[in-house]
């Protein structure tokens, strides 16, 4: 099969070497017909991409009223991640979430859109791009007349933080979302720590104690203050304020009237393992298969 009509097919479908490799097969060499070929594939093209890892993308978030949403739609590339088609995807996800009741993954993917559901949409998505393209996560937020949202994007996406406050503004909101952003905080407050969590912390700092010769008792001590520094590390309302580091983010709020109810932060491609391809490989690999 001519090489030059393969590129070509894959610059105007965007579909995988392979995929215009056997749709040109199955044409006759037939540009058009190929490229019926493929669309009428998309689903399956789709499918086939779903062991794929997918670790770059977006986080929004989408504020209307009472109710408002924070999202993460993941992609393989950062080139998909700036494609409009995508970028729009992901807002308008954001959009559905924020108008619709929904608190789990299987509810959200239910929801109607233009091609049916929010998980055709998705498949349709990947067969367009060429990318897997997955919705990961999302949190929804309502609010109270006497509450305030304040939304933070940052780096265009790449991390996004929510925060709901009762009683002040929606500057301090914002204000707090911008200092999670930067500062990474696991939870709002040391109550919200996993149990199993400090146990593990404070196990690790009794041995780092007694390794450093300490007797049991004094260890034990040791750790009871050393777990200060733990929960001040992790939990938002402990952190020293990145505008003003004289006093933590819950005396910032405090201080303006008011108190942190919830705070949500995502950040693209966390906890995802980014797997390492040799684009030269992965070609002669399919070639030879």
């Amino acid at each position: 099969m001519n090489a030059s009509l393969i590129k070509e097919l894959r610059d105007i479908s965007g579909a995988g070497l392979m995929d215009c490799k056997k749709a040109l097969e199955a044409s006759d060499g037939n540009i058009d017909k190929a490229i019926d070929y493929l669309r009428e594939k998309g689903i399956s093209k789709a499918a086939k991409k779903a062991d794929r890892i997918a670790a770059e993308g977006l986080s929004t978030v989408l504020i209307e009223g009472n109710n408002a949403s924070i999202v993460e739609v993941n992609c393989e590339t950062d080139f998909v991640a700036k494609n409009e088609k995508f970028v729009n995807l992901v807002n308008k996800i954001a959009k559905l979430i924020a108008d619709n009741d929904v608190s789990t993954m299987e509810e959200a993917l239910k929801l109607n859109t233009e091609e049916g559901t929010l998980n055709d949409t998705l498949v349709n998505m990947t067969a367009t791009i060429g990318e897997k393209i997955s919705f990961r996560r999302f949190a929804r937020l309502t609010k109270t007349d006497s509450q305030n949202f304040g939304g933070y994007i940052h780096m265009g996406g790449k991390i996004s933080a929510i925060t709901l406050v009762e009683g002040a503004s929606e500057e301090v909101a914002k204000d707090v979302s911008m200092h999670s952003a930067a500062m990474r905080p696991s939870y709002v407050r040391r109550e919200d720590v996993p149990a199993n969590e400090v146990e593990k912390e404070m196990s690790i700092l009794k041995e780092q104690a007694m390794n450093e010769g300490k007797p049991a008792d004094i260890a034990e001590k040791m750790v009871n203050g050393r777990i200060n520094k733990f929960y001040k590390e992790i939990c938002l309302e402990e952190q020293d304020f990145v505008k003003d580091s004289d006093v933590t983010v819950g005396q910032y709020v405090k201080n303006s009237g008011g108190s942190i109810v919830d705070m949500v932060r995502f950040e693209v491609g966390e906890g995802i393992e980014k797997k390492e391809e040799n684009f030269v490989e992965e070609v002669m690999s399919q070639i030879n298969g």
